[in-house]
């Protein structure tokens, strides 16, 4: 048994998917559509940088998703592998609009369309620098929230991401984030500032809650080929409208990605397959269950790893 999963933002790097591009007539009219449903060169963006640009969050999220789909694509059209046998499919952030393209849910068109707005009014709900994210390294979660807790009179900072076991991320603007590195401080506490330029998964999001409250309402979802895995309840669900719900509430709340995967793992996963740049939830899983098998396709050399 094994589930399938997407990245998110962190994952991108400038010339990703290329080979998959010049290899596959299809993927490259998938590539072809995406800059016209865009009016943007995404292609060239993605292929040729500058990078600076690529990771701006309007152009990194649909980027991501176009990789992470092609190579869903191929898995189906070149190998035997049956994806589609996937206990569950799970993304991270904005990795879950890719498992809900690939399981049927959305189709390519309107989540590149989505995935373009949901980055502009991400990184539009705070001005550009005045919000950001740190990693926590070596605390347990509960241990963090105390310390969010029992600091309000002087900041307020949100959970945005439980990754894994030791890697927990905090969202705020930028003095409060200064004046929680400080309490970490304090207590030799390890984290790193991470290269964002705005507090994702908390409060702070709520302009962007707003338009894609608007945005999914108008948006058809069908029901998945396989079980989803929301970010927001760790649990799996194949109700479409009960899918857009929590996509709506997945921009304010934090990403349970470590629940999800132990709860992915409890009901009978013992294998991952990390589709899309990189291989940053591949290490996550790692970390949270070192006995289960992994494999990271993002090129066409890894197909050779898929084996029913």
């Amino acid at each position: 048994m094994f589930s399938v999963l997407f990245p998110g933002q962190g994952s991108q790097s400038v010339g990703m998917g290329k080979e998959l591009h010049d290899n596959f007539g299809y993927i490259k009219n998938l590539f072809d559509e995406a800059d016209d449903v865009l009016n943007l060169s995404i292609s060239k963006l993605i292929f040729e940088g500058p990078k600076e640009l690529l990771d701006q969050t309007e152009n990194t999220q649909p980027a991501i998703f176009l990789v992470s789909y092609s190579i869903f694509n191929i898995i189906k059209n070149e190998t035997e592998f049956d994806i589609s046998k996937a206990n569950f499919f799970a993304g991270h952030s904005l990795g879950e609009y890719s498992a809900l393209a690939c399981a049927g849910v959305i189709n390519f068109k309107e989540t590149i369309k989505l995935l373009k707005t949901r980055g502009n009014a991400m990184q539009n709900a705070v001005p550009k620098n005045e919000g950001g994210m740190v990693a926590v390294l070596g605390l347990e979660i509960k241990k963090i929230e105390e310390i969010i807790e029992n600091s309000k009179t002087k900041f307020n900072c949100y959970l945005a991401n439980d990754n894994s076991n030791g890697q927990v991320v905090v969202s705020g603007k930028i003095e409060d984030i200064e004046k929680f590195t400080t309490e970490l401080n304090k207590s030799k506490i390890k984290y790193v500032k991470l290269p964002v330029s705005a507090p994702f998964h908390c409060p702070l999001m709520s302009p962007a809650t707003k338009i894609m409250n608007k945005e999914l309402s108008e948006t058809k979802f069908s029901a998945p080929y396989n079980m989803i895995v929301s970010n927001v309840t760790a649990e799996p669900s194949n109700d479409p409208e009960n899918i857009k719900e929590l996509l709506i509430e997945q921009i304010e709340k934090p990403v349970r990605w470590r629940e999800s995967v132990i709860n992915m793992i409890k009901q009978g996963s013992k294998k991952f397959i990390e589709i899309g740049p990189g291989k940053v939830l591949s290490g996550l899983v790692k970390r949270i269950d070192r006995n289960v098998d992994l494999i990271q396709i993002n090129n066409i050399d890894d197909l050779k790893n898929l084996k029913n």
